[in-house]
């Protein structure tokens, strides 16, 4: 034990100091330098010994035993649960923090000196030979020198051994003096492991002693009746003899269900329960600068801003508040609610939030791949063709289309801004934009090039608007149609807006949100053998889909019914579909005219756009068929005047109307809502918003009071709950993203063409003659319609108004 410490200047301690300092004899000053040696290492082993926590003093003491070694780094292994392999859990130098995992094998130092069981001094680790002679399969495992930068040279590794029990492996590594680690060290780091080997099984023992006493995190399976004691004590037995975890077995096994299992795990770490939610979508803010290993390695991640702070589900609560790295990665937020969950709900959020692996990585992923070299913008087809067929910009087209879908998006925004600015990209849902992300402004126009090339757009136009449609099965796994158009904007560039237009079967009658009174009339009017139905309102109300769930209803064997439809989007059996195709001069006014002539019994015409397309509408209603087809005006009287506008003959026009359905799609609430009574005072002031439209009519006019009293005792007939008539507000939680509101419902407007509507038509009459004599005649406007749904709990007043002109 001839070795001698020399300590590094700067870590010198005040008694090496003294020792240096003192001209003694070398063989003197060894022997004072070796008692100092074991004075420090007796330090170090007693405090491992007095303390309960192993790696946190080794983590703390890891600096102390650095010097005392005079070695620059360490690594402290473990051996995990099966005995297969050695884990760090400390280790110095290194800037990761995901663990080190080695098998228990002779392919790496660490692995071979668990394997062996036997102490290595190596000089230098990458003596190739030297390590062959140890072991023929023996390497040094130079990665994370590479990617570090690191040179490691000297290696000191013994094993962490009580008995004949391996617990770990520790690791000194690169003597400052760059020499071989003397003797002394040699015998230092084998009482310390020695230490560390009788410390670790103490723990163990205790650990084991007392966790027959200690409450498991299941234990509230128990209290709660899902499961007895024994039937507990037995998953548990279970899953460690078939190596798999607690929640695997008490899932496959047991049928209870992970929302059995949450309140459960919420008693025993202290806080909340976060279950898995459909409605949740990703937000760049809280989830673009993480990458999805990061999230499975660490076991939490951020849902949103709540009151109580950043929400973070756990499937450990404990750990991630011990880590401090949630802190670290949020520095600019103060507060944060931990919540538990299942391990099954955390992988779902997290396939939810970051994409499921089988569909290519989450969108952050597929980005970060692409190329991120500068491309041209404007003047080179041929490199720009190229990049829009790169592998990665196409998996990343595809990806965003598929989230799309996946989320309910209708209509998905590619909004480029000139220069270097980056290319947003924003999602329509429910009506409302969202951001979904930004994409770096050197791909924004290889993005749009690879959109023109799957509609089959010119590429080299960018000047005039174009517009066309992409078949998506073509590309990707879903069976859609999009409806793709581009528009030139400032700075050159050009903004695409895509509509998702997903094939589907047809809404039946009942689930259109059409109240009694407008149902019964609706399918009164509908089920007449000839005439003219128009269903009115502005884009994306949902014209189509009502179109087709009123042919469904009148859908039967005896039945023939032709539509023609810009694009086909809903599809049932029984019809005879035409799709719309202008290239080939394919409009509605030729297929109108190929209808007659093949024998029809319904006809529905996609759109009304021309006079062309409508008087054909009108002929064939008068010779005895039932004609559908839709319009863009804002309410049911205003389409009357329209139509004539366009130069339709009045009395044939009023001959062949049966009615007009006017719709909007209003904001539903979401089932998060809160029921209230409303006071005297808001039920009056609702009655006189309802009743604006009436007011002027003869019964109105003569006696407001009396009719207003009318009305509200016939709401509390038509929607009264044990005896109340009740509102709702929105409130908002994880299902709606805390907005109140889910989906949408229908607003409707019908009018029916009765002998007054028609005379009116004929003479030409102003919108206000034909709308007063609608709503006597027993018509609903928008709002009037939005406020009975108020009542029905379907919506709320502020999304009534805000789709209803009056």
């Amino acid at each position: 034990m001839s070795a001698v410490i020399k300590p590094v200047s700067g870590e010198r301690n005040s008694e090496q100091v003294f020792f240096e300092s003192q001209k003694l004899p070398s063989e003197k000053r060894g022997m004072l330098f070796e008692a100092l040696f074991y004075k420090q290492l007796q330090q170090v082993t007693t405090r491992i010994h007095e303390t309960e926590n192993l790696e946190q003093i080794m983590l703390e003491a890891s600096q102390d035993i650095c010097k005392l070694f005079n070695a620059d780094r360490l690594t402290l292994y473990a051996v995990n649960e099966d005995q297969s392999a050695i884990v760090s859990k400390v280790k110095t130098g290194l800037n990761s923090s995901r663990d080190l995992k080695l098998p228990i094998t002779p392919q790496s130092i660490a692995g071979y000196v668990a394997f062996s069981r036997r102490l290595l001094n190596l000089p230098d680790v990458y003596d190739d030979d030297a390590l062959k002679q140890i072991h023929p399969a023996l390497t040094f495992l130079k990665e994370v020198d590479k990617r570090s930068g690191y040179r490691t040279r000297q290696m000191l590794v013994a094993p962490i051994l009580e008995g004949k029990t391996l617990y770990g492996v520790l690791q000194v590594i690169n003597n400052k003096n760059d020499q071989p680690f003397g003797e002394l060290e040699v015998e230092g780091v084998s009482q310390l492991c020695k230490t560390l080997g009788t410390a670790i099984r103490q723990r163990i023992q205790k650990a084991e002693a007392s966790a027959r006493r200690m409450a498991t995190k299941y234990d509230g399976l128990v209290a709660d009746g899902v499961m007895s004691a024994q039937e507990l004590e037995h998953c548990l037995q279970q899953a460690r003899v078939e190596g798999k975890s607690v929640e695997q077995v008490l899932i496959t096994q047991y049928q209870v269900r992970p929302a059995q299992i949450g309140p459960s795990l919420a008693k025993f770490f202290g806080v909340p329960y976060e279950p898995f939610s459909a409605g949740r979508i990703r937000s760049e803010m809280l989830h673009g600068p993480l990458k999805r290993e990061f999230i499975e390695q660490q076991g939490w991640i951020p849902l949103e801003e709540s009151p109580d702070g950043l929400v973070i589900m756990c499937v450990d609560p404990e750990a991630a508040l011990s880590s401090r790295v949630v802190p670290q990665v949020f520095p600019r937020i103060i507060r944060f609610s931990y919540r538990v969950t299942t391990q099954t709900e955390f992988a779902d959020t997290l396939g939810q939030i970051f994409g499921l692996e089988a569909a290519g990585g989450s969108i952050d992923e597929l980005l970060a791949d692409m190329d991120g070299g500068a491309i041209d913008d404007g003047s080179n087809d041929d490199s720009l063709e190229s990049a829009a067929a790169d592998n990665e910009l196409v998996k990343f087209v595809n990806k965003v289309i598929i989230d799309a879908y996946k989320q309910g998006v209708s209509d998905i925004h590619i909004e480029p801004m000139p220069g270097k600015l980056k290319t947003g990209i924003r999602f329509r849902i429910d009506g409302t934009l969202q951001p979904y992300i930004e994409v770096p402004a050197h791909f924004r126009q290889a993005m749009v090039t690879r959109l023109k090339i799957m509609c089959d757009l010119d590429i080299s136009e960018r000047r005039r608007p174009q517009d066309g449609k992409i078949k998506f099965k073509k590309y990707g796994p879903l069976d859609i149609e999009l409806r793709v158009a581009t528009i030139p904007s400032a700075g050159g560039v050009e903004d695409v807006v895509m509509r998702i237009l997903a094939a589907g079967e047809p809404i039946p009658m009942d689930k259109l949100g059409l109240t009694p009174h407008n149902m019964e009339r609706v399918i009164r009017t509908v089920e007449k053998p000839y005439g003219l139905f128009y269903v009115c309102g502005p884009t994306g109300s949902g014209k189509t889909t009502t179109l087709h769930s009123i042919l469904k209803h009148l859908n039967t064997p005896d039945t023939k019914i032709w539509t023609a439809e810009d694009p086909v989007e809903i599809t049932q059996k029984g019809l005879r579909q035409v799709q719309i195709n202008r290239k080939a001069g394919i409009d509605f006014a030729l297929i109108m005219r190929a209808f007659l002539r093949a024998d029809p019994d319904i006809i529905m015409v996609g759109e009304s756009r021309d006079k062309e397309t409508v008087a054909m509408g009108i002929e064939a209603s008068l010779t005895g068929h039932l004609v559908f087809s839709t319009l863009h005006t804002n309410s049911a009287p205003e389409s009357i005047t329209r139509l004539l506008d366009m130069g339709m003959d009045p009395f044939n026009f009023a001959d062949a109307l049966l009615g007009i359905l006017a719709q909007r799609l209003a904001k539903k609430l979401c089932d998060c809502k809160e029921a209230y009574v409303p006071d005297a005072e808001e039920l009056r002031l609702f009655a006189a918003e309802y009743s604006d439209e009436l007011r002027h009519s003869q019964a109105w006019a003569a006696d407001y009071e009396g009719e207003t009293d009318r009305l509200i005792a016939s709401w509390h007939r038509q929607y009264d709950q044990d005896g109340q008539l009740r509102f709702y507000r929105h409130v908002g939680c994880d299902k709606c993203h805390n907005t109140g509101y889910k989906g949408r419902i229908g607003l409707h407007e019908l009018l029916i063409a009765d002998d007054g509507i028609k005379k009116l038509i004929q003479e030409r009459a102003r919108v206000a003659e034909i709308f007063a004599a609608a709503v006597e005649g027993g018509m609903r406007t928008l709002k009037m319609d939005g406020m009975e749904k108020i009542m029905m709990g379907l919506t709320d007043i502020k999304m009534v108004r805000s789709v209803c002109i009056k």
